[in-house]
């Protein structure tokens, strides 16, 4: 059965400790890509992933295992959710379904933990997945714009989709909680 994981992207302290936000997992498009998915027929999962405004590779690593995403899962990465899908592809010889980092960030200036990126891009990472895209925004931060900079210079075969005016795909840039272009890339 076809499944799906999406990864959320990193909250600093500030944003997790306010009480009127809900919880990343549970933020900006998560919730209705999951629900649009669900009615689609494959089972999805959107795990608050440990360590808070403290995240950790290797707590973040073994919450992903424990969910055994193989080839039949999808693997949706928001922001630092998909620079560690490129730390957990490249690390990891597992074969996944299609992946999707939305906004993809590698933290270039060392904003969190310095080893949660700490790792040399497998260049040939697409050939552990049925397909690799990279969506951006060209009006999105330079750190992001920075990481994706890396990507394409790093990883062979990806598929990079620009956008103009997405900012960092989050509500405050989008406006809205949906994201139809996200679905679409998902179920075709």
């Amino acid at each position: 059965m076809k499944s799906a994981i999406i990864i959320h992207g990193y909250n600093d302290k500030t944003e997790f400790l306010d009480a009127s936000r809900p919880s990343a997992s549970n933020d900006h498009w998560i919730p209705w890509l999951q629900r649009k998915l669900l009615l689609n027929g494959i089972e999805t999962q959107t795990p608050e992933m440990p360590g808070f405004y403290e995240p950790n590779y290797e707590k973040w690593k073994d919450l992903l295992d424990r969910l055994h995403p193989d080839e039949n899962t999808m693997l949706v990465g928001h922001s630092c959710g998909g620079g560690f899908l490129v730390r957990w592809l490249s690390e990891n010889n597992k074969k996944v379904g299609k992946v999707v980092l939305v906004a993809p960030w590698l933290d270039p200036e060392s904003e969190i933990d310095p080893n949660f990126f700490k790792f040399n891009i497998d260049s040939n990472l697409v050939s552990k997945t049925t397909g690799l895209i990279v969506m951006y925004s060209t009006d999105d931060a330079s750190t992001v714009l920075k990481s994706i900079e890396i990507l394409r210079a790093k990883i062979n075969d990806a598929q990079f989709k620009e956008f103009e005016g997405k900012g960092h795909f989050v509500l405050s840039s989008l406006n809205t909680e949906k994201f139809p272009e996200l679905l679409s890339i998902l179920l075709n």
